[in-house]
């Protein structure tokens, strides 16, 4: 008989406000899926309506069919595919395609996602000291600027850059249609007439989810900037709408976050800013293209450093001092939609000294060498010996199953047993259960998964490449880690 899980079939939270009720004279609590108002349950994404928040119901249901299984690595803290699937459960109906929910399942997705999330992880940061200096600059008391300040800009733009250059990257990886995207891609083989309608409705969805994964792993701040700047970067600015909420950048501003390769021609010839990116790279940034494809050997520590943050998997960025928003975040610190429980954050007793996840410290600018552009120059490269394998979790069938589905889930769920009368769905939950599963597949469950879990120990194992001059390989990692290397 399977175990019942007690902890995903109970409500975790209770979302709403709190209002003064004059006639009881006293506070009085009103659910958000209680308002009157769809704006207070729903949000505004590039046209399309997501959900702000669960209802109890939802959250029991969210929870016990589409929540990432006990059996996936690293369960007990926060990764992408919790920050996925929690936006999945929260995106419009009409998304629910098996072609989309199977393209956002993709490994180049998850490694676009991945990217997205370490640029704008930066890119907040630069913003907000964008700011802050112009408000320096406004004052009576305001500095004038000197070469050495100017100098440390054009770093900082530079370090963004790079960022933006491994999105590019891998957005190209996707819109080249090659391997398993193939079948996304919009043009046919033979005829080569294109699908501009579905491709437009693809690419409008993937941009929709993007915006609300990048938005919720960044703790769910600046929502405004982060929809401004995905749209920038896969539209460019043309194609922008003009809210009153997005901040305007002077012209030394917009060479500071944007980059010097960013140009903005007429709109029939404009490509995106991510391919201008490609378009124009330094020799010195050449190996930012092979990170997460091969371990870079050369003397240049910032394309070491970028190297180190991008392929170190999220439950382990503590390790190395890296914060990337939530990833990585132990999941007992958030509750079912992944915001902060700031009563568990008070008893896990954080300080400025002891604070590995970056809550109650603040995130900064490392303050680069004035010599750093100088000393990258004259850097060296050489031959690489290992490659780079990833290790990703496919979706099962029975998963996109449910998700295609999701709406008579719903639906079924609502209408049959209530799933908040605890008594009466184990009861059902029991009945429906006993004598199912023998003694035997049970312990072949976990032993797979123990198998699973297991470190790998240290192997040569002769190897038949022609390429590498037919040398040993070398594998070491724990199985579950997102990369090992080969030689």
């Amino acid at each position: 008989m399977n175990r019942i899980h007690v902890t995903n079939s109970e409500p975790k939270y209770q979302s709403g406000k709190w209002s003064w009720d004059d006639k009881g004279d006293a506070l009085h609590f009103e659910q958000h899926f209680d308002l009157e108002h769809a704006d207070e349950r729903y949000m505004d994404t590039n046209g399309y309506q997501f959900l702000r928040t669960l209802n109890p119901t939802e959250e029991v249901i969210f929870r016990k069919k589409f929540v990432r299984p006990h059996t996936t690595y690293d369960t007990d803290t926060v990764v992408i595919n919790d920050v996925r699937d929690l936006v999945l459960f929260l995106m419009p109906k009409e998304f629910l395609s098996k072609k989309f929910l199977s393209l956002i399942h993709q490994p180049a997705v998850h490694r676009l996602i991945h990217s997205l999330i370490i640029y704008f992880e930066y890119f907040l940061r630069m913003v907000e000291f964008t700011l802050i200096r112009r408000d320096e600059l406004a004052c009576k008391m305001a500095q004038v600027q000197s070469e050495q300040t100017n100098e440390m800009k054009r770093i900082f733009s530079t370090h963004l850059r790079q960022y933006r250059m491994l999105v590019a990257r891998n957005y190209c990886m996707i819109i080249s249609g090659e391997g398993d995207l193939k079948k996304f891609y919009h043009t046919k083989e033979i005829v080569n007439i294109s699908s501009k309608i579905k491709d437009r409705a693809l690419h409008e969805q993937l941009l929709a989810v993007l915006i609300q994964i990048v938005w919720i792993t960044m703790h769910r701040r600046a929502y405004f900037i982060i929809e401004m700047e995905m749209n920038r970067l896969f539209r460019s600015e043309h194609f922008l709408m003009n809210r009153k909420e997005y901040i305007k950048f002077t012209p030394v501003e917009r060479s500071l976050l944007f980059g010097r390769n960013y140009k903005i021609f007429n709109y029939r010839v404009q490509c995106s800013p991510l391919i201008q990116d490609l378009k124009h790279v330094d020799h010195e940034d050449m190996p930012l293209l092979w990170i997460g494809e091969r371990k870079y050997r050369g003397s240049d520590h910032r394309i070491a450093e970028v190297e180190l943050e991008y392929i170190v998997p999220g439950p382990q960025l503590h390790l190395i001092d890296v914060s990337h928003g939530i990833l990585g975040h132990p999941k007992k610190l958030y509750n079912t939609i992944l915001s902060l429980d700031w009563p568990s954050v008070r008893y896990a007793n954080f300080s400025e000294e002891n604070d590995p996840y970056y809550i109650i410290r603040q995130p900064n600018l490392r303050i680069p060498n004035i010599n750093e552009m100088h000393v990258r120059k004259l850097s060296q490269i050489f031959e690489h010996n290992f490659k780079i394998f990833r290790i990703y979790e496919e979706c099962t069938p029975k998963m996109l199953m449910n998700w295609s589905n999701r709406e008579q889930i719903l639906e079924g769920y609502q209408d049959g047993i209530s799933l908040l009368d605890i008594a009466k769905r184990f009861e059902q939950q029991l009945a429906d259960e006993e004598g199912k599963r023998k003694i035997s597949a049970i312990v072949a469950d976990f032993s797979q998964v123990t198998h699973k879990m297991r470190k790998k120990k240290i192997s040569i194992v002769p190897s038949d490449s022609d390429e590498m001059g037919g040398t040993d390989e070398l594998l070491f990692a724990k199985e579950g880690d997102d990369y090992f290397f080969k030689s």
